[in-house]
């Protein structure tokens, strides 16, 4: 689970609720409501494939419930890889590949026992990740979507009432409630699209990013693997593609491994 997002939601709901006083029902109108939230995810809806539309809550909730990655892990289990690789043979691998949880690194290793030509391998993985690319631009393109759409439907709601109020000229006493509904529906569609949509979208931008640099970190040792490279160079090679922060990470969890060794050998 994605605390960021959590507390983010909850911090951006609180300040506004806070604001908006303790006469929280004058800022309560279904009309409005019905307006931006149907009328946005309606377009997001006509804008997408049926099967991407729908999928739309999906990905707002994958922003809140997101497992990241152990790179750390990752590493350490390729470096076995290439250590029993190196021992026993690529084949010897097959036997592993049952205990592989990340799909992405088994196809790459599956492929290796497969004796496929390294140039085919990289090609192949590399296609994996492009589509894994357009599927995250395409759901990050919802989001941007709807931050564009939300304002536009709180000016249409605002339209609505205003002409609705425009009818009722006749009356001045129903003038200012009238302008009040009126406005409220730019107020929701300022909410939908800057405190939801335009977050998660930067959310997943970010973590684009982060699958990206994963998955050409996995493709990287699989072909060192395939070429039976060193082990250690192997790992020096996996640790280029860390952050200052997970490289001190790694590198503390490797230490006691590595005093242990020491005071085994004396």
């Amino acid at each position: 689970m994605d605390l960021a997002t959590l507390m983010g939601l909850g911090l951006a709901a609180g300040m506004i609720a806070m604001g908006l006083g303790s006469n929280l029902g004058l800022y309560i109108n279904i009309p409005s409501v019905m307006i931006v939230l149907g009328g946005t995810l309606g377009s997001i809806l006509t804008a997408y494939p049926m099967d991407k539309g729908m999928k739309l809550m999906n990905v707002m909730l994958s922003t809140m419930f997101y497992k990241a990655h152990n790179m750390s892990a990752t590493i350490r289990e390729l470096v076995t890889f290439s250590e029993k690789a190196r021992r026993e043979g690529l084949l010897s691998l097959e036997q592993e590949l049952d205990g592989v949880n990340d799909k992405f690194m088994k196809k790459g290793l599956q492929l290796v026992v497969d004796g496929i030509d390294s140039e085919l391998l990289q090609t192949m993985l590399e296609t994996d990740m492009e589509l894994a690319e357009e599927e995250s631009e395409i759901e990050r393109g919802m989001m941007d979507t709807g931050t564009a759409l939300a304002p536009a439907f709180g000016m249409i709601g605002t339209l609505v009432g205003l002409i609705q109020m425009l009818s009722q000229l006749n009356d001045p006493s129903t003038l200012g409630p009238s302008m009040a509904v009126a406005l409220i529906t730019t107020f929701y569609g300022a909410v939908l699209a800057y405190v939801l949509f335009m977050p998660m979208s930067q959310k997943l931008a970010i973590r684009e990013k982060i699958e990206t640099r994963y998955r050409r970190m996995i493709l990287e040792g699989v072909l060192s693997i395939q070429a039976g490279d060193n082990p250690r160079i192997l790992e020096e090679k996996l640790k280029s593609f860390l952050t200052e922060k997970e490289l001190a990470a790694y590198n503390a969890t490797a230490q006691p491994a590595a005093e242990g060794e020491t005071a085994g050998g004396a």
